[in-house]
């Protein structure tokens, strides 16, 4: 049996999506994704399929990303001289099959790049590490199932289960990249249990951010006005703007044009991964500007030089004024209610100033406008009112 064929190197890295033949049953398979894999297909002497036929089977002998070419013809000339000896390859070849550990981390490793932040992707290695590989991360990869996912999945379904939808998505990325390597063949089996509905519905309740009525946010603000402190300054400005605590914290100088009146956020540090651009009021930059003499790389620096407030500051501020049953992230929802109840702002008017996503995809791609000057009428009266100067309010509807 020879290990020449049809197929060569430049054939292999450079050929479209579809199944191409080597000769002797082994073939690429590249799927559209791009992803390339080899398969050999072997008849085993003397054994039937149910129909009675000649037993033939595919195996996967690996990514070509991985197994060379001269390497696949070496495995598939093994397989098929198992077949011919009346051998099924399935039971008796000797193949590298990693384990789920071992993809796991590749995975993580090759998606480091793409993670929105470091904690994301500390996350995402985190829930695998606590929930799958106790249970299946010593395992070769093609002989996980579905006994072996609900092992992971069934005993936190219940009491976690945003946890448990999290891994879930995790160990089917897992397994489909194994597949597109060759290592794995069939559903996945994270698919099989979904559309089966093996696992009981869980109706997720929703979370409320503990929030101050906006009646209360004058003297609230005239008291954080009076603190003099890194964390009162940065929660003043996380108030007036209807930001989330961590873009506000995360606030570089060279996100602001002061001239242009405009604080850009990227897309990077922002929820829903897409810039958000919010206009500045006098109040805003009246706090903003005079930091600038700290020369930090961070509009509020921490403790640590060039290093941000942390997360806690303040919060820990809040509980410093007396003030409890609120979170910091509450106050996006007692701007949302002023914005409603007094501004009678347009829906998406206020819902753009909190950068959350109006409308079905087909909308959001016709409205390329993000309404800035329009926020910018609402976030000035918003700043007067929380300063207390505001006489009447425009209304925007």
């Amino acid at each position: 049996m020879a290990l020449t064929g049809r197929l060569t190197k430049k054939l292999v890295e450079n050929l479209s999506a579809g199944r191409h033949g080597d000769g002797g049953g082994l073939h690429l398979v590249v799927d559209p994704s791009g992803a390339r894999r080899w398969i050999v297909r072997v008849v085993v002497k003397g054994q039937k399929n149910k129909k009675g036929g000649p037993l033939r089977t595919d195996f996967g002998l690996g990514g070509a990303d991985i197994v060379t070419l001269n390497q696949a013809r070496e495995r598939a000339l093994e397989y098929r001289r198992m077949a011919k000896q009346g051998l099924n390859p399935r039971f008796n070849a000797t193949r590298e099959v990693p384990t789920f550990e071992e993809i796991a981390q590749q995975v993580h490793i090759d998606r480091m790049p793409t993670w929105k932040s470091e904690k994301h992707g500390q996350q995402w290695m985190t829930t695998i590490r606590d929930y799958a590989f106790p249970k299946i991360g010593r395992m070769p990869v093609d002989s996980i199932g579905q006994p072996e996912v609900l092992m992971c999945l069934a005993p936190i379904w219940t009491e976690k289960h945003e946890t448990a939808r999290r891994l879930s998505q995790r160990i089917k990325i897992v397994l489909d990249v194994a597949k597109s390597k060759g290592h794995r063949s069939g559903e996945n089996p994270v698919t099989a249990i979904h559309d089966a509905q093996v696992l009981p519905k869980i109706k997720a309740k929703p979370k409320h951010h503990k929030a101050m009525t906006w009646q209360d946010v004058p003297a609230f603000y005239a008291d954080l006005k009076a603190r003099d402190a890194m964390a009162a300054k940065a929660l003043r400005v996380t108030c007036l703007t209807g930001s989330r605590s961590n873009e506000v914290l995360g606030m570089r100088w060279e996100e602001i044009d002061f001239e242009a009146r405009l604080w850009t956020c990227p897309a990077e540090r922002m929820k829903t991964g897409e810039e958000h651009r919010v206009p500045l009021t006098d109040e805003m930059l009246a706090i903003i500007e005079p930091l600038k003499a700290m020369k930090s790389d961070f509009v509020f620096e921490g403790q640590k030089r060039n290093k941000p407030l942390s997360n806690m500051s303040m919060l820990m501020l809040l509980r410093r004024m007396g003030v409890e049953g609120v979170t910091v992230h509450g106050f996006r929802s007692t701007f949302r209610d002023w914005a409603s109840d007094i501004a009678n702002a347009p829906r998406e008017v206020a819902e753009m100033s909190l950068s959350h996503r109006v409308g079905s995809e087909v909308e959001r791609a016709y409205a390329r406008s993000d309404l800035l000057e329009k926020r910018r009428v609402l976030m000035q009266q918003w700043s007067e009112y929380a300063v207390g100067s505001a006489t009447k309010v425009q209304k925007l509807g």
